[in-house]
Formats: structure tokens, sequence, C-alpha cells
């Protein structure tokens, strides 16, 4: 029985972090701004002349491809060629800095329902993805999220505003904080879909 609960203890350390003192976590890793401030400066290098956006956040830098340029009206999930360059070569600077992660989370308006609207935005996320595996960036590096409408960053009430929600974010950090970045997304979410 004893060497039952050291087998379980251990195992909980080693997959959960937790630790026999009841501490159930560890730090959340900080990034440091020196790396987002020259990730930036390669990441403005690498998108321009794109209809892309870069902005930035506490632990991330925050690449936005509108969908409406990046992706093909009559099969919504396809990439368009004009944004296969800069989506490219974004993915080889972020894949050439081997302590890079990368977060793709596809987002759409409120036009469909909730179920289409995941699977269509995880299907843009993965499109995106597609290009950044290519380019060398391997699971450990990358995570593909689809949200559907939960975040939008404009009212749906307009053109306008829907065209804004429909994006996906390219999300580039350290890769020892792309877990709690990708958790914290989640979160956020979720309680957005739940008021």
């Amino acid at each position: 029985m004893k060497m039952i609960h050291s087998a379980t203890l251990m195992l909980c350390m080693a997959v959960a972090g937790c630790s026999s003192t009841g501490n159930t976590g560890s730090a959340r890793p900080e990034v440091s701004q020196s790396w987002l401030d020259s990730q930036e400066t390669a990441l403005r290098t690498a998108m321009a002349g794109s209809s892309f956006t870069l902005s930035r956040i506490d632990n991330a830098l925050v690449v936005t491809a509108p969908a409406d340029t990046t992706f093909n009206a009559d099969r919504p999930d396809m990439l368009l060629p004009a944004s296969l360059k800069p989506i490219t070569t974004v993915a080889k600077q972020v894949g050439g800095n081997t302590e890079a992660g990368v977060l793709i989370v596809g987002h759409l308006d409120n036009t469909l329902n909730t179920e289409a609207a995941a699977k269509l935005s995880q299907s843009r996320a993965r499109a995106v993805a597609s290009i950044f595996r290519l380019s060398g960036l391997k699971h450990d590096r990358l995570q593909a999220l689809g949200l559907g409408g939960a975040q939008p960053v404009a009212s749906n009430d307009s053109a306008d505003g829907r065209a804004k929600n429909r994006r996906v974010e390219i999300l580039v950090t350290e890769q020892k904080a792309l877990a709690a970045v990708a958790a914290d997304y989640r979160a956020s979410a979720t309680k957005l879909a739940a008021k």
C-alpha cells in the first residue's frame, strides 16, 4: 500500500506539478519583455505589406489575420494564396527561434450557431497551424484552438463589427509560457460564453 501511495505521489508530481506539501501548482512562467521586444521587431518586418496587424498583451505578441482577406469566401476554411506569404514568413521567423511557442486561435462573428462556429473557427486555426508545422514547429511548440464567436472584439450589430470578429490570432510567446497562455484564452472564452 505504501508503494502504491509513493507511486501515485510521484505520478502526481510529474504530471500535475504538485508536491507532497499540498501545493497544487507551480508559479506561472514569466515571459521576458526583452524577448518580446526582439520578436516584435522581427514580426513587424515579417508581416510588412499584409493586412495583418500586431498587438501586444502582457505575455505574448498577437498577430491578427482578418478572415475576410485570409480565407476563401467559397471555401471558408481554405487559405487564400495572398495570405500564404505573410503567414509563411511569420511561421519561418517564429520557427527559427527555438524558445518560441505559438497559439493559433480562430474566431468568428455571431452569424452561425454555436456548434458550426466552433467547427469553422477550429478548421481555420488548423489551416494556419499547418503552415507553422511545415515551417518546423512541433506539437510541443504549437497549439490551435477554435473559439467560435465567444471572444468578439467589436459589436456584431454591424457588418464592420462582424468583419472584425472574424479573425485568426497568432499568439507568439516563449514556449515555457505556451500552456499558460492557452489556458488563459480558454478561461476567458468560457467566462464570456457564460454571460
